[in-house]
């Protein structure tokens, strides 16, 4: 894999975000319309974009990082795959594709590959990746329909693409291992839909839940309380090693707009899931990935680098906190730069507008402390499911 192509294609992803109306008029509501019926899949065919043993698997790729201080000072550090790892991970990456059609093929294409690579192979440390393709609602269709009120039709397609990739992993690759659980935006939202449907109510399945990580994908739950609104069973994470919860939030610099497409409930990406939002008292989850139990707390964020590194990865430690804030209906992870003028590094901005907030680099801005997430719930999981001599 050529990695700074592939940094480059995760650069163009983010921006195509911010130009999703451009997106969609370049291409045409009766383009995308017509694509529709040629982006079927075989009967029956399940794609990898990621799994065990691959040739050119981008969620194992290359993790050699330049470490850059506020002072500006660089170290490079390496990191490897834990090959064999006891624990199994399953991605679902967020809106990529840029296919003509409301609902994407199943073709593995740069877009898809440049996600897995920023937004999951560092979890490759600490678990064994799988990364089914799904049949996606595309960034065109969300252009075309404004607010992310996509008919029901094309999300149960995405959904059902899903599913069926599980069925699959489920039956002939996972062999009652543990399981974590990795979505950002479309792909948290159809995770949530995912465990709702499927490990919520089943003792067996949410037994091998180690960790669900969602962001960006509007979890809900009965204010004040851990479970109620998504999820029957399955809680909020409420301490560092805790197995078998749930780590949401959506990256807001501020109280995010009345109209944002996230944070608040029954709106926005929460639609993507079939989460109106009408059930009573409820809030979007957050969780600071940074401080499981709550309060302020620094990120660890790690990005692909783009330029002035020699490492596939660049991180900036000390540059952010985090803190979950509350304001009326909106939940969010509010995000702040902790360093003052003299440190030059990079910040994140809200680069698709306010409504957006920091929504594309949701994982990447806290992605050390999520995978210190995993590796300490697993840790637990590892502890409690020990054999006794």
């Amino acid at each position: 894999m050529e990695t700074g192509s592939g940094r480059a294609v995760w650069r163009r992803v983010r921006l195509a975000v911010a130009g999703a109306a451009a997106i969609a008029a370049a291409l045409g509501a009766s383009c995308l319309l017509a694509g529709q019926a040629s982006a079927a899949p075989a009967a029956g065919s399940v794609v990898w974009l990621c799994r065990p043993g691959q040739a050119n698997d981008p969620c194992t790729s290359g993790l050699q990082t330049t470490v850059v201080s506020a002072s500006g000072a660089r170290t490079v550090v390496s990191a490897h795959a834990a090959a064999g790892s006891a624990f199994d991970c399953f991605y679902v990456y967020p809106t990529v594709s840029r296919e003509f059609a409301i609902n994407a093929n199943l073709r593995v294409q740069r877009t898809e590959v440049a996600a897995a690579v920023a937004q999951a192979s560092r979890f490759s440390t600490v678990c064994r990746l799988w990364a089914p393709m799904y049949r996606q609602v595309t960034l065109g269709a969300l252009a075309l329909y404004p607010n992310l009120k996509v008919p029901a039709r094309y999300e149960d397609i995405a959904y059902q693409s899903l599913r069926a990739a599980f069925a699959d992993y489920l039956a002939h690759d996972n062999h009652g291992r543990p399981i974590v659980f990795i979505g950002h935006s479309q792909g948290s939202a159809l995770l949530i839909d995912l465990l709702r449907r499927l490990v919520d109510g089943n003792p067996a399945l949410r037994n091998r839940l180690v960790m669900a990580i969602l962001p960006g994908g509007g979890v809900e739950v009965r204010r004040g309380a851990l479970t109620g609104g998504s999820f029957a069973h399955i809680p909020l994470c409420t301490r560092t090693g805790e197995t078998g919860c749930v780590v949401a939030y959506s990256s807001f610099p501020g109280q995010p707009p009345a109209a944002s497409l996230f944070g608040r409930p029954g709106q926005g990406v929460a639609l993507q899931s079939g989460q109106t939002g009408k059930g009573p008292g409820l809030q979007v989850a957050c969780v600071n990935p940074a401080a499981l139990a709550g309060g302020a707390a620094v990120l660890d964020p790690f990005f692909p680098s783009v330029r002035g590194a020699s490492t596939p990865w660049v991180e900036y430690p000390g540059l952010y906190t985090a803190r979950c804030e509350t304001a009326g209906s909106a939940t969010w992870l509010n995000v702040t730069k902790a360093t003052g003028p003299s440190d030059k590094r990079p910040v994140v901005t809200e680069s698709a507008g306010p409504d957006w907030g920091y929504h594309a680099d949701d994982i990447n801005l806290a992605l050390g402390n999520l995978v210190a997430d995993v590796a300490a719930a697993e840790a637990s999981w590892s502890a409690a499911h020990r054999p006794r001599s």
